[in-house]
């Protein structure tokens, strides 16, 4: 298992870096992303904390948009995460009104005005700020919808499975309110300790890197 985690660490390691801010056109319309975050190490190398995709066509430049910029935590779970921990981090009891998805217009009828609008501002404001400056990114090329679903799946796995990929001691997800991102050092809750990846698509990635 360790083995083939390093060798994800090795591929997306080496792939061209990009950071915030970024050109939407320098990111393949298709394909998977994945984000590394300041100070966290795994494999003598960058370690990976987030694996992702997306569903529509031609959505991934949109995708890391509404992570790393649309300030709307209800469009990205990536950004609701980094919001719960920081508030739970410093025991906010807005983490409750975080928690409301707004989405629709019943929520928005239903919760809406117990909304502190100026302070879920700020913490949008400040989930960015963290985002853009600690985490950067590699993205790869896939344009069949079905393949890069289940291609970002077997790499959760694999990377959730390493007995060698650790959080440090002072990584801020460790203060999340989700257990499974704690115990996993992702962020992330779902396609953990699953199937790891096989070995004929371990070398499709190391192609589709080249």
């Amino acid at each position: 298992m360790s083995e083939k985690c390093e060798k994800l660490h090795i591929l997306f390691n080496s792939l061209r870096r990009l950071k915030f801010p970024f050109d939407g056109k320098e990111i393949p319309e298709n394909g998977i992303y994945v984000l590394f975050e300041k100070g966290e190490i795994a494999h003598d190398s960058d370690r990976i904390v987030r694996i992702g995709t997306h569903t529509g066509n031609n959505q991934l430049p949109s995708r890391l948009k509404q992570h790393f910029i649309n300030e709307n935590k209800d469009r990205s779970i990536f950004r609701k995460n980094i919001g719960r921990v920081l508030l739970n981090k410093r025991k906010d009891d807005y983490l409750e009104k975080w928690e409301l998805d707004l989405t629709t217009r019943k929520a928005k009828e239903n919760f809406g005005l117990s909304i502190d609008k100026e302070k879920q501002k700020a913490i949008e404001r400040e989930v960015s700020n963290y985002i853009q400056n600690n985490f950067s990114f590699v993205v790869l090329p896939i344009e069949n919808k079905e393949k890069r679903l289940a291609i970002e799946s077997k790499i959760i796995s694999t990377i959730s499975l390493c007995k060698d990929c650790k959080p440090s001691k002072n990584w801020l997800g460790l203060f999340s309110p989700k257990s499974k991102i704690k115990e996993s050092g992702l962020w992330l809750v779902n396609e953990l300790n699953k199937e790891e990846i096989s070995d004929e698509w371990l070398e499709e990635l190391s192609f589709l890197g080249s």
